[in-house]
């Protein structure tokens, strides 16, 4: 079983977006049952007491559009104990990666990583600031395609 949680600023643009996308291509590769795919925020800012904001209206109509549904996901902030929780840690840019290393502490065993170090390396375009969804979502495939085949399926 490969644990996967992707990390973006509030959880409610790019890290969903890539929780919901890499959900949808191993349901249907057949190999749901060997994933536990998740994300969260490195901010508060989306999550007002016990209950977070849902995803960003935007980025559940770009997943929509590709025939995805992100159901009721609401914003969640990562936490140190995710890192024994999950093999994977995947942040969307560089300062999620340092925003989750504070939260996280040390990253030992190398589980912390850019979504896009598995693919052609940078940084997922934020769609809060560029507006365009549509480029997010396909950073995210080629990164979620790496990362796949990085892991041999």
């Amino acid at each position: 079983m490969t644990k996967v949680m992707f990390i973006c600023h509030g959880n409610i643009c790019r890290s969903p977006m890539a929780e919901f996308i890499l959900k949808d291509m191993v349901k249907k590769r057949g190999i749901a049952d060997d994933f536990v795919i998740e994300s969260s925020a490195t901010s508060t800012e989306e999550i007002w007491g016990d209950v977070g904001n849902p995803v960003y209206p935007p980025a559940q109509r770009e997943l929509a559009s590709h025939g995805i549904s992100c159901g009721d996901k609401r914003a969640v902030q990562l936490t140190k104990s995710d890192y024994a929780r999950y093999d994977y840690l995947l942040c969307m840019d560089k300062m999620n990666l340092r925003n989750a290393q504070r939260i996280l502490g040390a990253d030992k065993d190398n589980k912390l990583r850019l979504l896009l170090s598995f693919a052609d390396g940078g940084s997922i375009a934020d769609p809060w600031y560029c507006g365009n969804f549509d480029r997010t979502y396909s950073d995210i495939v080629r990164g979620c395609e790496g990362f796949l085949e990085y892991l041999g399926y």
